[in-house]
């Protein structure tokens, strides 16, 4: 799979189990939904900075605001989430993403009133795919993650969040 080629709206080939599947259509926030079936939540900060957009991202390998961080379930990560940002546009989300600390980016966006989410995209991702690599240390020996995007609008800015499902997601429920 090249980059950029395998993101759909639907899935394609072969399908991910039920169980994998519920979590890849939720429509709903991935946290809150974390939090119905774990006693403990946590938002484990891997990185924020500037950064070139990934070759699938689309804008050219354009400079954006990059957030990753590790959804993580009684201490066990089951999501790794990549967040990008234009870093040429000012805004409240500008503001709002360079103060989340551990707070996750679901329970905004979820929360409060004006957001618009676009198409959710799925794709399954193996070691070429950058995100599989960031993610596949927390993946044991995965040889392929699911993951899931789409662009969340508040006025003139979007942010385009990605999420790649860990093999621990599946204990879940």
């Amino acid at each position: 799979m090249r980059a950029g080629q395998g993101w759909r709206r639907r899935f394609h080939g072969q399908a991910p189990a039920a169980a994998l599947r519920s979590w890849l259509t939720e429509t709903g926030s991935l946290t809150a939904r974390c939090q119905r079936h774990c006693a403990e939540f946590r938002v484990r900060v891997v990185g924020q900075g500037r950064g070139q957009a990934l070759a699938d991202e689309g804008g050219g390998r354009a400079l954006v605001r990059v957030r990753e961080v590790v959804l993580e379930c009684d201490g066990i990560p089951v999501i790794f989430a990549h967040t990008t940002l234009s870093a040429a546009a000012n805004g409240r989300l500008t503001r709002w993403l360079a103060r989340l600390g551990t707070r996750s980016l679901g329970s905004l966006l979820f929360s409060f009133p004006g957001f618009q989410r676009g198409d959710i995209e799925f794709c399954r991702l193996d070691k070429r795919h950058p995100l599989f690599q960031r993610a596949s240390a927390l993946a044991g020996d995965a040889t392929e993650l699911w993951a899931r995007r789409s662009q969340h609008r508040l006025g003139g800015q979007s942010v385009l969040v990605t999420e790649v499902f860990l093999p621990a997601i599946n204990g879940l429920g």
